[in-house]
């Protein structure tokens, strides 16, 4: 059972790891030559691009729906033909909006359950897939780095 003080340190310490996650991913990003942005291993797997992409939706669905003001949603990702300078601005701008939300949420609403489409989930099993779902797909376009002789950035952790 998570206690009233520990469930205070939650939020900030996510919002820190967050923070990194970002650092690391946008240098993921930046590491990739944009005329490799279409790249992908095989046919039936995303491209680069379209892998972050796929991150940055999933951190605007995720934070608004559970965290924020789903009306307020002005940052869907219209998946025209961006650069990667665009692409890499709306992933800081989707990290950016998750902390923003973050930072205005009381701690005690982290243990409130919502419908979730793998079933009622608390506020704070939502958190951990953000990280987690950012985690999954960095990990793939590591690969991707590595499948064109990119040396990846060093990792960033805590």
């Amino acid at each position: 059972m998570v206690t009233m003080q520990s469930q205070d340190l939650v939020i900030p310490t996510f919002l820190e790891k967050w923070e990194n996650s970002k650092t690391y991913l946008v240098a993921i990003a930046e590491a990739m030559p944009s005329e490799k942005y279409d790249f992908k291993p095989t046919a039936r797997q995303k491209g680069f691009q379209d892998q972050l992409l796929h991150i940055k939706s999933n951190m605007d669905w995720l934070g608004i729906t559970y965290f924020g003001d789903p009306k307020s949603d002005k940052n869907s990702t219209n998946n025209s033909k961006l650069t990667k300078e665009e692409t890499i601005r709306l992933l800081i701008d989707g990290f950016d909006q998750v902390s923003a939300i973050l930072k205005n949420t009381p701690s005690n609403e982290l243990m409130e359950k919502v419908d979730f489409f793998a079933g009622e989930k608390t506020k704070l099993q939502i958190l951990n897939l953000l990280q987690d779902h950012v985690t999954h797909h960095r990990g793939q376009l590591i690969v991707y780095l590595n499948l064109n002789n990119i040396e990846p950035p060093k990792y960033v952790g805590w």
